[in-house]
């Protein structure tokens, strides 16, 4: 057994390529979970063409800093799902993770250095580091559910 986590799209997916290094939360994760696998479910809702532009567009303004994304492996993965969002993956589990040490946002601003003019940092939010990714083929379809949940790792739910 190890805990899912539902996250909407695109981010779902970018957490699966790589491009996603952290999760942003307003809440730390447990004790218990870091340093252990976490499944990361695409949750049912569809993201617009709009929403998608928007993350483009902020890549490209403010680069890295300011988003905790890898801009180079992101930004060619969100100009395809741009035009065709329809793609995404939903309501099934990607890739598990595993979770480290939680850092706050005003850590995380500190370390990643200048921020964009009007970037304001908000002190409730916590990046949970999410490292060692491994895919799963095929994606495993599944409900998800809000906050942390148990997945025993193996059999498909929808």
């Amino acid at each position: 057994m190890m805990h899912g986590l539902t996250v909407w799209q695109p981010w779902a997916s970018l957490i699966a390529a790589g491009a996603k290094p952290f999760e942003w939360r307003r809440w730390t994760p447990p004790r218990s979970l870091r340093g252990r696998r976490l499944a990361i479910h695409a949750s049912a809702r569809k993201p617009s063409s709009r929403e998608i532009h928007a993350i483009i567009f902020d890549l490209q303004r403010d680069g890295n800093a300011g988003t905790s994304l890898n801009a180079e492996i992101a930004l060619p993965l969100l100009e395809r799902w741009a035009t065709s969002p329809g793609h995404l993956p939903l309501s099934s589990i990607l890739c598990t993770v595993q979770v480290g040490d939680p850092i706050s946002a005003a850590h995380y601003a500190v370390r990643a250095g200048s921020m964009p003019a009007g970037y304001e940092v908000d002190p409730h939010m916590w990046g949970w580091p999410l490292t060692d990714i491994r895919q799963l083929e095929p994606m495993v379809p599944w409900k998800g559910a809000q906050g942390l949940w148990q997945w025993n790792g193996t059999e498909a739910r929808s």
